[in-house]
């Protein structure tokens, strides 16, 4: 399958080139601080309700009720993002975020409001994600730059999953979950302060109220930022099956936590190692060409489960699996160009609480259809399912970007 047309070629773009920007370095680095503050905040909290409740229900359930908000705050709050200057939103956020975990320090709070405090967390992260996105555009432009602002930002999220939780692990084993959160408060004030400070400000992007849900409503009404919408979410749905069934595939091949650890780490290492060589090895033309062919290929090595293959196996299949997930540099590409600036912060909101949301259905959906089928057969249900939905996708990708050349054609646009 051929892939849709590209932009004109760019100058060649670098990450050094995107890490001399200033006010990048700033978004940068406030991102590190923000999810820091998260990831930290999740392990101590749900330590916190453990020692609160004597109960691993509860404990789990401050852990997993942080991803329930997501599809409430992003499509209720997603205007926020282009109603109101980025900077304040931003560091709106932070406050928002610092306060509700300042709240959880607070001796003698009880669980229920610990949870309400965890979701507060969570309506707001969405936003927060979503006007980051969009400022990176103002900042860097909305060509290659940004595509590898995108990546950094990706990679760091990514590996925070190698490193986060262990390191958040470690300092529970110095101080109180109390003292943890308090830690987390001022990651989210020092995040506030380089936001304030390092970034410029700018006016709302739409600063008109629009009734109706409007914007909402004429992005989704677009099919080519429909179709770009689900190609981030789909393959995400099944991607995360491996992960979600980690430890019981563990148990089955008798790896112990060893290798639950591993499996965990396998699907981010080849993410962070795809990205790293398609953003740093492969120019914006050629991204956007490997676009259609890697998301066809984004859960195939699933299949190879079928084989029954061993710890090691897994793993390489794993690391393949994540290193096809490449093509989101080419990807951010397109979506950016389809949407139009105004609506540039409701759509990156919508994009970052869509794609929470369906990793969490994944994860639901994982577990019931092992259940039914086995661990085994359960990813290799999602390698078929995936692979005919991503082929699927990558034909409407090639459709409206046809239909969307030719309207542009006509109107001399």
């Amino acid at each position: 399958m051929s892939a849709p047309p590209t932009a004109p070629v760019a100058p060649r773009t670098g990450y050094r080139h995107v890490l001399a920007v200033p006010e990048f370095r700033a978004l940068f680095a406030a991102h590190v601080l923000s999810l820091l503050g998260l990831v930290v905040s999740e392990i101590a909290l749900s330590v916190l309700v453990y020692d609160l409740t004597a109960s691993p229900l509860m404990s789990a359930l401050a852990f997993a009720v942080g991803f329930l908000p997501y599809a409430l705050g992003g499509t209720l709050l997603a205007p926020v993002a282009d109603r109101f200057p980025a900077r304040r939103v931003l560091v709106v956020c932070d406050l928002v975020c610092a306060a509700c975990v300042a709240a959880m320090v607070v001796p003698g709070t009880g669980v229920a409001v610990l949870l309400v405090l965890r979701c507060g967390v969570a309506v707001v992260s969405p936003v927060f994600s979503g006007t980051r996105m969009a400022t990176l555009a103002d900042v860097l432009g909305d060509g290659d730059a940004f595509v590898l602002g995108r990546s950094l930002i990706r990679i760091v999220s990514q590996s925070a999953l190698l490193v986060g939780y262990g390191t958040g692990g470690l300092l529970l084993t110095v101080v109180s979950p109390r003292h943890a959160l308090l830690i987390t408060v001022g990651t989210f004030l020092a995040s506030a302060t380089l936001l304030r400070f390092g970034t410029r400000r700018r006016p709302a992007r739409r600063p008109e109220r629009v009734k109706g849900g409007g914007g909402t409503r004429a992005l989704l009404g677009n099919r080519r930022v429909l179709v770009l919408l689900l190609v981030f979410w789909v393959p995400a749905m099944f991607y995360v099956f491996p992960e979600a069934l980690a430890a019981p595939y563990s148990h089955t091949l008798g790896a112990g936590s060893t290798g639950l650890g591993l499996l965990m780490c396998a699907l981010p290492v080849g993410t962070i190692a795809g990205e790293l060589f398609a953003g740093a090895r492969l120019g914006q033309a050629t991204r956007e060409r490997i676009v259609l062919p890697l998301l066809c290929l984004a859960v195939v090595p699933y299949l190879g489960y079928a084989l029954a293959p061993g710890l090691w196996p897994s793993l390489l299949l794993l690391v393949l699996a994540g290193a096809c997930s490449a093509y989101t540099l080419g990807l951010d590409q397109w979506f950016v160009r389809a949407v139009p600036e105004e609506l540039r912060g409701r759509a990156m909101t919508l994009l970052s609480a869509g794609l929470m949301t369906i990793q969490g259905v994944g994860m639901a959906l994982a577990g019931v259809v092992a259940e039914v089928m086995g661990v085994r057969a359960a990813v290799v249900a999602a390698g078929v399912a995936g692979t005919v939905c991503c082929v699927a996708l990558a034909v409407g990708c090639r459709v409206t970007e046809s239909r969307d050349g030719a309207a542009r054609d006509m109107t001399g646009r």
